[in-house]
């Protein structure tokens, strides 16, 4: 693994899993999406990483237009490494998955590296007014789908925006197994180093929220990619943090955002993405780490600058 003496914060503002009822300080609008994504480059994001949501009724979106005023937006108005996502929705064709990514051409795409069981069912045990009715069915219907992430489709990503636009991915491992089939793609000749693995944990179908899988995934990606990578990692929910500490103290990056988990603390609901950017900022402080800026995470992951994103 390649460290560095700067650490990387990434935001992941909203997402496609958690649903708006759940808190009201989750964006939806592009006017959240600015406002918020302002405010967690100011906490000290490098990286913000971004999905949709359509305005009206809040479901997970794949319009560019839908991401245009907030892409736009954050692009122009803060020097932060945009981040667009290609996972999109387990609803979403690929070709829709794909779709803003293509048009905008971001410095870094997150790229999930294989299909798992993707379940947030348990979201819709506990009693709570739902904002839209589309929502508790959707949540309920993640116990009987499957993420599909396969080969044929990790590969015409790696080819359409890695090849053809020079964009770099953030390569999300749900499990062990993605990380050799990163290293299948790899020995392809379909990415190349230094690459920028963050590794999930905490996700009912992927590898379990003990500190212990960290290490073993450390030490598998060391076995099969060398310094040739940079780690990041989160825990979802409750664990966000504890997952958050442990991969600074090993060296790597860390990720937090309203998409990865809804609180700041137990029980206490997180009123932005910027406190929970605010919140892993003092805690690298104290443990003796300096935050990466944009342009550091820029250097270290060798992108292609924020000039090159079309919008």
């Amino acid at each position: 693994m390649r460290r560095s003496h700067k650490t990387i914060i990434s935001c992941a503002l909203t997402g496609s899993v958690h649903t708006p009822s759940m808190s009201p300080g989750l964006p939806v609008t592009a006017d959240e999406m600015i406002e918020q994504g302002l405010a967690a480059v100011s906490a000290g994001a490098a990286i913000l990483h971004v999905h949709a949501r359509d305005p009206v009724d809040g479901r997970p979106a794949s319009d560019p237009e839908v991401y245009r005023p907030f892409v736009t937006a954050l692009a122009r108005d803060t020097d932060a490494v945009i981040n667009i996502t290609t996972g999109g929705a387990m609803t979403m064709t690929v070709e829709q998955r794909l779709e803003a990514a293509l048009v905008f051409e971001p410095e870094v795409a997150s790229l999930n590296m294989g299909s798992i069981n993707f379940n947030f069912a348990g979201a819709a045990e506990r009693e709570r007014e739902w904002r839209y009715d589309w929502e508790k069915p959707y949540v309920l219907g993640s116990a009987d789908s499957i993420f599909v992430n396969t080969f044929a489709q990790i590969e015409t990503s790696l080819l359409r925006l890695g090849k053809e636009r020079g964009t770099r991915f953030e390569f999300e491992c749900y499990d062990v197994g993605h990380l050799y089939n990163l290293a299948h793609v790899v020995n392809k000749g379909l990415a190349e180093p230094p690459f920028f693995i963050q590794a999930v944990f905490g996700i009912l179908g992927g590898i379990g929220p003990d500190v212990d899988n960290l290490t073993h995934m450390v030490s598998i990606a060391d076995k099969l990619f060398g310094d040739d990578y940079y780690l990041s990692a989160f825990g979802a929910g409750r664990h966000q943090m504890t997952f958050a500490t442990a991969s600074a103290l090993l060296g790597g990056n860390v990720r937090v955002g309203l998409e990865d988990s809804l609180y700041l603390t137990q029980g206490r609901l997180a009123e932005s993405n910027a406190e929970q950017v605010a919140k892993v900022a003092r805690l690298l402080d104290e443990l003796g780490h300096d935050i990466a800026t944009p342009d550091d995470a820029r250097q270290m992951l060798e992108l292609k600058g924020s000039d090159s994103i079309k919008v």
